[in-house]
C-alpha cells in the first residue's frame, strides 16, 4: 500500500509574520488573527506568451507515470499526460479522456473513450492504449506505485472500438475516483512497448495527450515542455509556447530567482520567504486549497508509545499552534485529524463527523498526568529527523520538548536527507525509530485515501498498528457506493484512528505559489499535481 514517500523536501525557513492581499476566502494565523487568504484563481491571462520558467525544488528521478508519486514529477506530468477523469482545482472530478462512464453493476465500470484525441506523436487514442496503460499498474514487473489502487481489479478489457470495461473482484467505491489521478493516466501503447525501461527517462521522454509535450531534459539543470498545437480540449489549450522547469534545490537561490525574475514562478514557496515575496515588486504570492497534513508517524508500538493514552498525552503536550507560528510562518491550522476538511467536500454528514472528533488541546500538565498513569517515565523515544529545512527542525524540537514534558527521554536521530526517504520504503531503515515526520497528501477528494493506508498489513501502516473494528469500517466504506453510507463508514474509521492515534496529526497548511510579474492565470490548488495548471498561464495585461 502506498509504496512511496509523501515527504516535502522543499526548504522552509524560520518564522515570518504574514498577511497577504490576495482575494478569496479568509484563513487565519495560529493565534486566530486574520493572516492569509485562500485564492481560487489568479487574474486571467490577457493573452499568450512565448515561454515562462518554473522552479522545482528537486529534479525528478523519472517522469514515468507509474512511478510519479511526489511533487516534482507530478507537477510536470500534470501538463503532459492525462487521465481518464480529471481532478479539478476545486477538488471535484469530471470526465476527461473518458467522455463518460457508467457503473452498471457494483463490480463493473465501463468507460467511453473520447474520440479524435491525438497523442503527441500524432497517432490517435484508442481503447487499446487505455487498456495497456491501466494494465501496466497491475504488472508486477513494472512494480509501480499505484498497484494498490488496482488490488480489487479482476480484468481490464477492450469491449468496443472506444470502450473499456474494468471488472472488479469486489465493489470498490474509490477505484473510479483514482482514475482522475496517477492511476488513470493513459499513454500510447506503442510507445510503452517501444521504449521499455527507457520510458520516462531524459532520453526516452513520454508520449501522452496533454496540452504540452515533452521536449528535452538536461540532467541536473532543466526540463522543457512545448505546446501541443493539436490538443483536443479548446478550453485548456496552452497559452504559452514553452515551459522550462529549472531545478533549484537551495531555498535561498529559489527565492532570489523569484525576486529578480530569473524564474517566473514556482509551487511550494519556502515559508521564510513569505514576507519578502509579499512585498516584492517582482510578483505576487498566493495560497490555495490543500489536502496535506503534517504528522508524526508512530513507528514503534512495542515501546512506550504502544499505549494509546501515551500517544494522546504526547499529542496534548505538543505546542502545535507554536509549530504553525514558528515553522510555517503562521500560515496554517492545527489539524484535528489525519485529513483536511477539504477531503470531506460534499460528503453527507461531514460537518457532524468533523465535530465529533476527539480534541487534544495543548495542555502539558494534563498530558503529564495521563502519561504518568501508564508508567512510562524515564523511557526513551527516538525521534528521526533530517536537515531538510528549518520547518522540520522546529517540528522535531517541539515534539522532543513535548516528550520531555510528559516524562519520556527523547533522543533525536538526524538522518541524511537522501536516506530519510528510505523510512517510507524500507522497514530496516525504520528500525529503532519511534517517531518520524511526514507531510502526507491525498490524491483524491476522499478521506479514505488516507485511512485506507492504515489498515492492517497496509504498506504505509509503518508502525504495524492494527484494529479489527477500524479494518472493518474501512472495508465497509470501500464497498459502499452510496455517499451517505460511504461517509458514515469512513467517519467511523476516522473516529477510531483519531482515538488510537497511530499517527499524530500536527497541522495543515495551504498550497503556496509565486507568480512573477510577467505571468498570471494559475489556479492555486493541490490539484496541480494532476491538473494541467501550466496551460492556463499566460501574459499579464
Amino acid at each position: 500500500m502506498r509504496p512511496g514517500p509523501r515527504t516535502r523536501l522543499a526548504a522552509v525557513a524560520a518564522a515570518v509574520a504574514l498577511a497577504t492581499t490576495a482575494c478569496g476566502s479568509t484563513a487565519h494565523r495560529a493565534d486566530g488573527a486574520p493572516g492569509y487568504q485562500l485564492t481560487a484563481t489568479t487574474p486571467a491571462a490577457a493573452g499568450g506568451i512565448d515561454s515562462f520558467t518554473w522552479s522545482l525544488f528537486a529534479e525528478p528521478t523519472t517522469i514515468d507515470y507509474a512511478y510519479a508519486f511526489d511533487f516534482p514529477p507530478n507537477q510536470i506530468l500534470a501538463n503532459v499526460c492525462e487521465s481518464l477523469l480529471r481532478w479539478n482545482p476545486d477538488l471535484t472530478a469530471s470526465p476527461n479522456l473518458a467522455a463518460s462512464f457508467s457503473n452498471p453493476t457494483p463490480t463493473t465500470w465501463v468507460y467511453q473513450i473520447r474520440p479524435g484525441v491525438h497523442f503527441h506523436d500524432g497517432t490517435v487514442l484508442t481503447a487499446d492504449d487505455v487498456v495497456a496503460s491501466l494494465r501496466r499498474n497491475m504488472d508486477p514487473e513494472v512494480a509501480g506505485v499505484w498497484s494498490n489502487q488496482y488490488r480489487n481489479v479482476r480484468s481490464i478489457d477492450r469491449t468496443g472500438p472506444l470502450e473499456v470495461t474494468v471488472t472488479l473482484k469486489s465493489p470498490d467505491s474509490t477505484f473510479n475516483k483514482y482514475l482522475a489521478a496517477g492511476p488513470g493516466v493513459v499513454e500510447s501503447a506503442a510507445t510503452l512497448a517501444r521504449a521499455g525501461k527507457d520510458y520516462g527517462s531524459p532520453t526516452g521522454g513520454v508520449n501522452c495527450t496533454g496540452p504540452f509535450s515533452f521536449s528535452s531534459w538536461t540532467s541536473g539543470q532543466s526540463l522543457v515542455l512545448k505546446r501541443f498545437d493539436d490538443y483536443w480540449n479548446p478550453q485548456l489549450k496552452a497559452k504559452s509556447g514553452q515551459v522550462k522547469f529549472v531545478f533549484l534545490a537551495d531555498p535561498t537561490t529559489r527565492v532570489n530567482a523569484f525576486r529578480t525574475g530569473e524564474v517566473d514562478g514556482g509551487w511550494m514557496v519556502p515559508a521564510g520567504a513569505y514576507g519578502q515575496l509579499r512585498s516584492t515588486p517582482g510578483g505576487a504570492l498566493y495560497f490555495g486549497q490543500n489536502t496535506t497534513v503534517a504528522s508524526e508517524v508512530v513507528n514503534n508500538l512495542k515501546g512506550p508509545l504502544g499505549d494509546a493514552e501515551v500517544r494522546q498525552a504526547l499529542l496534548m503536550a505538543i505546542d502545535r499552534k507554536g509549530i504553525v507560528k514558528a515553522g510555517a510562518a503562521g500560515v496554517g491550522e492545527v489539524a484535528d485529524s489525519l485529513v483536511t476538511a477539504n477531503n470531506w467536500n460534499g460528503a453527507p454528514g461531514a460537518t457532524d463527523l468533523l465535530k465529533a472528533l476527539p480534541q487534544y488541546p495543548y495542555d502539558p500538565a494534563k498530558a503529564k498526568t495521563l502519561a504518568a498513569k501508564a508508567g512510562v517515565a524515564g523511557q526513551k523515544v527516538v525521534i528521526a529527523t533530517s536537515p531538510l529545512d528549518s520547518q522540520t527542525t522546529i517540528i522535531t524540537q517541539a515534539v522532543a520538548q513535548a516528550a520531555t514534558a510528559i516524562g519520556l527521554k527523547p533522543e533525536i536521530d538526524t538522518i541524511a536527507a537522501d536516506k530519510y526517504t528510505a523510512l517510507f520504503t524500507d522497514p530496516a531503515a525504520r528500525e529503532g525509530i519511534d517517531l518520524f515526520l511526514t507531510f502526507w497528501y491525498t490524491s483524491i477528494t476522499d478521506p479514505l485515501d488516507m485511512y485506507g493506508s492504515l489498515q492492517t498489513g497496509a504498506f504505509s501502516n509503518y508502525g504495524g498498528w492494527s484494529d479489527p473494528t477500524f479494518d472493518a469500517a474501512v472495508d465497509q466504506a470501500i464497498g459502499s457506493y452510496d455517499p451517505a453510507a460511504h461517509a458514515a463508514a469512513t467517519g467511523t474509521a476516522q473516529q477510531i484512528a483519531m482515538t488510537q492515534l497511530p499517527w499524530l496529526p500536527l497541522y495543515t497548511e495551504p498550497v503556496s505559489v509565486f507568480l512573477g510579474k510577467r505571468i498570471t492565470g494559475v489556479r492555486p490548488s493541490i490539484a496541480y499535481l494532476y491538473y494541467p495548471w501550466a496551460a492556463e498561464i499566460g501574459a499579464k495585461g
